[in-house]
């Protein structure tokens, strides 16, 4: 169970940081394409297939960092994904070893299934709408640690705004995973696991517009 829950949070972890780490040099005039799977995914999918799927429930799976991205943006967007659930969910049900049912959205589900029996009683019709499914197991956890490392260097440095340069930033994510037994509350697998991440900006050497800035500002002889 440790190593499944294991690849579980490893998989949902670089679900949500594909985005940062594309290097998009290159890309100029060429069509979009999806991201491609990395290897982690991959390793998920080769799970051995197991007798039975696992019923799943997730609740949440929250930012607990509270942590912002830089200014000038640092009011308004957080560092890290505020989706984790969904991801998680996605990665539950990719493993094939876990039946994930609905219980972020719960309240909508339960209005839903309140309007179809209104109906029922409405026409006359015998309630025949089944009841929920209860989990077997629930995960819990959260996103419990953001640190972020701005350096920069790698391709050159500008003189007078003259040049070429490059900024690479180090972040590393830390997210924790709780498998619990819902019959008895026992925690089954507990798992804490980091991934860090080198997003890369490149400014392109601009010699001629700094020129011309350059020039304007000259006073004349």
């Amino acid at each position: 169970m440790y190593k499944l829950i294991a690849a579980v949070a490893t998989a949902a972890m670089l679900s949500g940081c594909a985005g940062m780490v594309a290097n998009v040099d290159g890309l100029e005039g060429k069509p979009p394409t999806l991201t491609p799977r990395g290897a982690t995914w991959q390793d998920l999918k080769a799970l051995p297939r197991p007798a039975g799927k696992i019923l799943a429930a997730v609740y949440d799976f929250r930012d607990q960092t509270g942590q912002y991205r830089p200014a000038p943006a640092s009011t308004f967007s957080t560092a890290v994904t505020q989706g984790a659930a969904a991801m998680l969910t996605g990665a539950l049900a990719d493993s094939g070893w876990f039946t994930p049912l609905e219980r972020v959205g719960l309240q909508n589900l339960l209005t839903e299934r309140r309007i179809i029996r209104a109906e029922q009683e409405r026409f006359n019709r015998p309630d025949n709408l089944p009841s929920l499914r209860s989990a077997s197991v629930l995960l819990e956890g959260g996103i419990i640690a953001y640190e972020s490392n701005v350096r920069t260097g790698g391709l050159g440095a500008e003189y007078f705004g003259i040049g070429a340069s490059g900024q690479y930033q180090v972040d590393q994510v830390t997210i924790n995973l709780r498998a619990v037994e819902i019959s008895s509350g026992e925690v089954l697998a507990n798992v804490t696991t980091t991934k860090t991440i080198y997003p890369r900006r490149s400014a392109p050497a601009s010699f001629a517009s700094s020129t011309s800035a350059a020039c304007s500002r000259r006073k004349p002889a």
